[in-house]
């Protein structure tokens, strides 16, 4: 028989992440000059590349973060590095394509395609391999 004795940690971080994930939505949707969620509803498909493959970057060390967790703390503090670096990486891609917000909002892939892997590249893969200390 399965024991669920990790039931309530599961639960925690469970909880814990689904808040952070919220936060980083928040604070993403709000860095970013184009209008995400209502070029997305407009079927924008650039949009939606470019924000899936930013919430992918993001939940990759959020994932570690959990993996690795010393404590509730050490899991949030962790997360909110990763919430910093993926920020950074959409505006590093700004200096790369200045106009990266028009072109997503024109619904150009190329663009979009480029701060997602961007995003899931380095914000995602190599943050989540430095979270593994």
């Amino acid at each position: 028989m399965t024991s669920i004795s990790g039931l309530p940690a599961f639960l925690g971080y469970g909880a814990i992440a689904c808040g952070l994930v919220a936060l980083y939505l928040g604070v993403y949707l709000t860095a970013t000059a184009h209008r995400e969620i209502a070029l997305i509803r407009a079927n924008n498909v650039a949009a939606a590349t470019a924000l899936g493959g930013s919430l992918l970057g993001y939940a990759l060390p959020l994932a570690v973060a959990i993996y690795n967790a010393q404590s509730a703390l050490d899991c949030v503090i962790w997360d909110l590095v990763a919430l910093v670096v993926q920020i950074l990486i959409y505006f590093l891609v700004r200096i790369v394509l200045p106009d990266l917000s028009r072109r997503i909002a024109a619904g150009e892939g190329a663009a979009a395609i480029l701060l997602a892997s961007a995003s899931f590249a380095g914000g995602g893969v190599i943050d989540a391999a430095a979270i593994t200390y």
